[in-house]
Parts: C-alpha cells; structure tokens; sequence
C-alpha cells in the first residue's frame, strides 16, 4: 500500500510565521511553488500560505504585504498527514478539505508536501479522478 512518505515530494521549505508576505512570495518565485508551509520558531506548522492567499487576502484588502506576516494570514488548525498515513487517508484530507497541497509531518517536524502533481504521476488514474471532481467542483478556499 502506498504511504504518504512515497508520494510526497522533499525538500519542502518553510517561510518563517515573523516573514513578510512579501518574503514568502520572493521565495515561492525562486522556488517555482504555489504555496509555502507557515513555520514557527520551534520549526512546527503553524499553516500553509499559497500565492492566491497573498492576493485575495493581503493585496485585495489594502494590506502591505512588505509589513503583514505570514502568521496574519494563518488561520485555524492546520491540516496535515503523517508520512506513514496510507493513500486512502491522505487523498481523504485532501478532497474532504478541497485541498491541493497537504503538508507531511514526522516526529513533530515537516518532512514534505504531497500535491496535486504528486497525487497525478504516483496514484491510479481512477483516485486521480475522484480528487479532481471533488476538489475542482468546489469553491475556493479563502
């Protein structure tokens, strides 16, 4: 059976929660992503921040992503797996919480992020479906 830790992708950076929005998108820039976990001081989630966030949320609202936080856009608990989580659990979060980007924890610490690209190119073509009608059919998180 397929675990979290075979499908999801390393290497996965954080942007601090004290980091400006303006940081974070530099970095998902240079990076090529979409979205970047909120990490605290003592290197735990704190929430995921995507480059749709820092425009509905900061730019369209007035704010100053040069001085707003990622923790300012951080919200509730996060949502997460752990790396040992079997397929049908992680693919559950995701779709249940119409999510594209599901950070992995191990020991307390993030190990990596399973995506949408990742669910397309390691699982079966009929969960593949299923992930994309639930997620795409439903509305944005904002």
């Amino acid at each position: 059976m397929t675990k979290a830790r075979d499908v999801m992708h390393l290497g996965c950076e954080c942007i601090g929660e004290n980091e400006t929005l303006f940081a974070a998108a530099r970095r998902m820039r240079d990076l090529r992503v979409g979205a970047l976990p909120i990490c605290g001081e003592d290197d735990r989630l704190r929430g995921i921040i995507t480059d749709r966030d820092i425009v509905v949320r900061c730019v369209a609202e007035g704010a100053d992503p040069a001085t707003t936080t990622a923790a300012e856009l951080a919200q509730g608990t996060p949502i997460w797996v752990d790396a040992d989580a079997e397929e049908e659990e992680f693919v559950r979060l995701m779709r249940e919480n119409g999510i594209r980007r599901l950070p992995v924890i191990e020991n307390h610490r993030l190990v990596g992020i399973i995506s949408e690209a990742d669910l397309a190119t390691h699982l079966p073509e009929p969960a593949v479906a299923a992930f994309a009608r639930d997620v795409y059919s439903s509305p944005p998180n904002s």
